[in-house]
Parts: structure tokens; C-alpha cells; sequence
């Protein structure tokens, strides 16, 4: 069987690597073909991975089956190109209407049964139509609200109906509206520095949740990036969440569900979210993030939302490196990175 070249060159060392971990965000990327079975799957495709030399990859579906190869009936990957670009037309509705547009609508524009859609697009972004829709809100939000004008101006500019839709929104925001304009306004922060096996670490959290988490940090670090927060020294009832923290950086493959209070865009907020659903050992490449939610296109902006994570550990960073297999950039040091990864036996 001969096998013409693909539209496109494909990384096949990271292609690979993408097939063996049933990696959904690399769907749409490409297919890989089964010399022995003479089909083509999607990377994510569930059945049974065959040997390396008994692979060959391709840009699409078109190009697998000019070289003689059959969709898979499983997997059904003709059908991921269309998936992404079904949820790229709806992202870009929500951007261009400034408001929520129903799911029933989106779905309509896009061919799919709502709940199906519904399942398609939390699964590309990691968040639901309505939740980005808010993202996207919160985001015009924080932006206007950086500025020097009105707070109501600014609520009515980034696509709220009334400042009432705002602040009913606030318990998602974490911190008060107020917040944006500068600093943590209006917030108290309490915080510690605690000693672990990779350096000291500063745990900081509000009411609502932890807001930094940060290796070699202290009191003037967050107080330069919280300047109008009231900072206050946690007391004896915030030792259990110091401990919990202590816990994950300790023991990184057992890592907790902790509260979070961390703002950031709507594409940050789809990052972070992405980076927790990688599991423990594991790893993605940047462009894998980037392609997972929705926007293969800005793999350099998910290596930036990436390293604005404001809570080491916890929103697992660490566990992305480059395409070549090395571990790239990492805001704490490399060598934590390093050793946070062979604690989960992914390094």
C-alpha cells in the first residue's frame, strides 16, 4: 500500500503520544491509519492501541482514505473536524452577540440536538455555552472596569442587561466587583508561609477560596499583587488549609480538591481548567492545551495563561511541557517543576 504525503507535516514522535493517551483535545488534529486492520481512527478512539511500526498518521480523513484506508465505525473520526469547527462557530456567536445566546440557538446554527451540543462544547472548552458566555462577560468586565470610568458604565459595556446580573455573579467572581479596579479592594486575605520539601511556600486565601499559592513568596509578593487587600496572618483555624496544601506539594498524585478564589479571562479560566483535568503522571503539550479548548490556533497564549496560574500546584501547570518532550518554562524554577513531576511518575 502506498502512502502519500499528508497536506501538512505532523510531529509523529508527539502524534503518537497523543494516540497512546486517548488524548481528545488532538482530535481534529489528525488520524492515525492501522497498517494491519486498514482503518483510520481519531486519537481518542477507545479501542485497542496496535504497535508503533503498524501506524501511520495523516492530516484528515480525505488523506487517509486516498491511501486505501476505511473510517473507523467506532470512533467515527470524519465527524471530530466537524465537532470542532461546530464549537468554533458558536464561540465566535457568543464573542460577536456581547450577551448569552440560548443553547437551543447554537445548537440550531450548528446541526446538533441540544444536549448533545451541550456535552460537545464543555468537552472542547471545559466550559458550558452559558458558563463562557458569562467567562466572556466577566472578561469585557474586568477589562472596562481596569479603566477610570464608571462601574456602572462598564457593566452596561461588557454585556450585562442590568448591574444587578453583575453582582449576582460576584459568588463566581470571587472577589467584589469593586475587586477589579485594583488590587483586591475591600478584601481580606489571610496568609502564611509554610516549609516543604521543595522550599517555603505562601498560601494565601480569601473567604471564598485560596488566591495565591506560590514557591519562594512572602508578604511583600502578595502584597505588591493585592495592594488595597487587607492582609491578615492566618490564625489557628487556617493551619488545616495550609496543611492540605503542604499535602499536595508533598504528595502531587494525591492531590486534593481545595476551594479556589482565582480570576482571570475567559480563555485563562478554559486553561486552568484544562490543566486540572490532567491526570497525575500525565502530560500535555501546549498545543494539545490549546486545541483542547477550542483554540488550536493560540498555543502561545495558553503557554501564557498557563504560566499566570496563580495557584502552584493545584491548578497543575507543571504537568505541561513542549512538544519535544522537555519541560519548557515553569514560574517556580524548573527544577521543582522537574521533581513535582517525578513525584507523580510522569518525570
Amino acid at each position: 500500500m502506498t502512502m502519500p504525503e499528508t497536506s501538512a507535516p505532523i510531529d509523529e514522535e508527539e502524534a503518537w503520544r497523543a494516540v497512546t493517551g486517548r488524548d481528545r483535545g488532538a482530535d481534529g488534529r489528525f488520524v492515525f491509519a492501522v497498517l494491519s486492520t486498514g482503518i483510520y481512527c481519531r486519537p481518542s478512539c477507545p479501542a485497542r492501541r496496535p504497535r508503533r511500526e503498524g501506524v501511520r498518521f495523516f492530516a484528515d480523513g480525505a488523506a487517509a482514505r486516498a491511501a486505501g484506508f476505511r473510517a473507523c465505525l467506532r470512533c467515527r473520526p470524519d465527524e471530530a473536524a466537524r465537532d470542532e469547527a461546530a464549537v468554533l462557530a458558536a464561540i465566535a456567536l457568543l464573542r460577536e452577540s456581547g450577551e448569552s445566546v440560548p443553547l437551543a440557538a447554537l445548537a440550531e446554527r450548528t446541526g446538533y440536538s441540544p444536549a448533545h451540543f451541550q456535552r460537545l462544547f464543555a468537552r472542547l472548552t471545559g466550559l458550558s455555552p452559558a458558563a463562557y458566555a458569562r467567562a466572556l462577560r466577566q472578561e469585557r468586565a474586568a477589562e472596562a472596569l481596569s479603566g477610570t470610568g464608571r462601574v456602572v458604565d462598564a457593566i452596561y459595556e461588557a454585556g450585562y442587561s442590568a448591574p444587578s446580573r453583575f453582582y449576582a455573579g460576584a459568588d463566581r467572581l470571587g472577589m467584589a466587583p469593586s475587586a477589579w479596579r485594583g488590587g483586591g479592594e475591600g478584601v481580606t486575605i489571610r496568609w502564611a508561609a509554610a516549609p516543604t520539601s521543595l522550599g517555603p511556600l505562601l498560601v494565601a486565601a480569601t473567604d471564598k477560596g485560596l488566591c495565591r499559592v506560590s514557591f519562594g513568596e512572602g508578604e511583600a509578593e502578595l502584597r505588591a499583587r493585592f495592594p488595597k487587600a487587607v492582609l491578615e496572618t492566618g490564625g489557628a483555624d487556617f493551619t488545616t488549609l495550609v496543611e492540605q496544601v503542604v499535602a499536595a506539594v508533598e504528595r502531587p498524585a494525591a492531590m486534593p480538591r481545595l476551594p479556589l478564589d482565582v480570576q482571570g479571562t475567559a480563555f485563562q479560566q478554559a486553561v486552568w481548567r484544562e490543566l486540572q483535568r490532567i491526570p497525575p503522571g500525565e502530560t500535555r503539550t501546549y498545543a494539545q492545551i490549546a486545541a483542547a479548548i477550542g483554540k488550536p490556533g493560540a498555543v502561545r497564549a495558553a503557554g501564557s495563561a498557563n504560566g499566570a496560574n496563580p495557584v502552584a500546584v493545584l491548578v497543575p501547570c507543571h504537568r505541561v511541557v513542549r512538544a519535544d518532550g522537555s519541560l519548557g518554562g515553569y514560574a517556580w524554577g524548573e527544577e521543582i517543576k522537574r521533581e513535582l513531576l517525578r513525584r507523580e511518575g510522569g518525570g
